[in-house]
């Protein structure tokens, strides 16, 4: 039986699937707006609507935020690497000076993002020093067109979509990429 591997080789080797960026946002319990950076996040179901997202629970905002239950996971474009920074930060203030509005759903919607989900918490799971959150889908939109933020190999990175090479890479798609 081998060892279980150290937290740095699981991030090494881990860090080659890229993931998209996020920032779920959310109210305090005395109304303050709260959010984080988020990696993992995924749809879960269509019937009924469900999404996942991780959260540590040592940080400053999961706590705040699930108390509430309503949350807004906004998918970052390329070029938002300044808000991953801020909301990723353990320090500072997410948002101060930033131009963000209340959701019909309660939480705060950032300005400029690629797509928003908005949804509240259903179940949430132990998993480590994370928690598992499910959350049913409220509302969705589409925001600004653009090519996402991800994370790949420790740093972020972004997909170029390439020109097709001939007519039929065009009419079939097998130039496309995900974004």
């Amino acid at each position: 039986m081998s060892e279980a591997p150290t937290t740095a080789e699981l991030r090494r080797v881990l860090g080659h699937f890229a993931t998209g960026v996020t920032i779920v946002t959310g109210m305090s319990p005395d109304g303050r707006p709260v959010g984080f950076a988020c990696q993992s996040f995924a749809s879960v179901s269509l019937e009924p609507p469900l999404v996942l997202f991780c959260a540590s629970r040592s940080g400053r905002s999961w706590p705040l935020l699930r108390h509430t239950g309503a949350f807004c996971v906004n998918v970052l474009r390329h070029d938002q690497r300044e808000l991953a920074a801020r909301f990723g930060s353990p320090t500072g203030r997410r948002y101060e000076g930033l131009d963000w509005e209340r959701s019909a759903h309660g939480a705060p919607s950032l300005p400029g993002v690629l797509m928003r989900v908005h949804g509240a918490i259903t179940e949430v799971h132990e998993a480590g020093d994370h928690d598992v959150v499910l959350g049913r889908v409220l509302g969705l939109e589409d925001g600004k067109r653009g090519r996402p933020l991800l994370f790949y190999r420790g740093r972020f990175t972004v997909t170029e979509r390439p020109e097709p090479t001939s007519r039929a890479d065009a009419r079939w798609g097998s130039g496309d990429f995900w974004g």
